[in-house]
């Protein structure tokens, strides 16, 4: 039987976070409430046991809120399917502060006319805000599903696109 490593408790300006490890790579960024959370992440991690790739992701965690962060620089690993690692891996390179619609989305992951499948395996990215699921928006510009819920997406974007930090939250 294999230990999992002890996830971390990050107060945000957004709700409480939860960060998972494998130990050496952030595997996860959940809302307390996320609409398709992982469940059991283990133990909550004590006073000197908190692994550096989740001291490092809290850190840079509270920069972005901050405004102060563009670019997360964090070990990341994701297990899904090979179409979710396209999508999730093509969603690292939307810019900071851009949007593009699950159309676009799927155009970059090669299967045009998938924009309901890219929606799908957008909605169940397990690294939320380090890896920007929150940067794709309906053909229209609107505001659609996020798995932390649209009023947290509208924040995350408004906070790109320029917002005082100190306003939103």
């Amino acid at each position: 039987m294999t230990s999992v490593p002890p996830h971390l408790r990050v107060d945000s300006p957004m709700g409480l976070l939860r960060l998972t490890t494998d130990g050496e790579h952030l595997t996860g960024v959940w809302f307390e409430d996320h609409r398709h959370g992982p469940g059991d992440v283990g133990p909550a991690a004590g006073p000197g046991q908190v692994p550096a790739v989740l001291e490092s992701a809290a850190h840079q965690l509270g920069e972005y809120f901050a405004g102060e962060r563009t670019v997360f620089e964090l070990p990341v690993a994701t297990r899904g399917t090979a179409f979710q690692e396209r999508v999730w891996a093509a969603l690292r390179t939307i810019p900071y502060g851009r949007t593009w619609s699950y159309r676009q989305l799927a155009d970059a992951v090669g299967s045009p006319g998938a924009a309901r499948a890219v929606g799908l395996a957008n909605g169940r990215n397990p690294v939320s805000i380090v890896v920007p699921c929150h940067r794709v928006v309906g053909a229209d510009g609107s505001i659609t599903g996020y798995g932390g819920g649209v009023a947290r997406k509208q924040l995350l974007l408004d906070l790109e696109a320029g917002a005082d930090a100190r306003q939103l939250f």
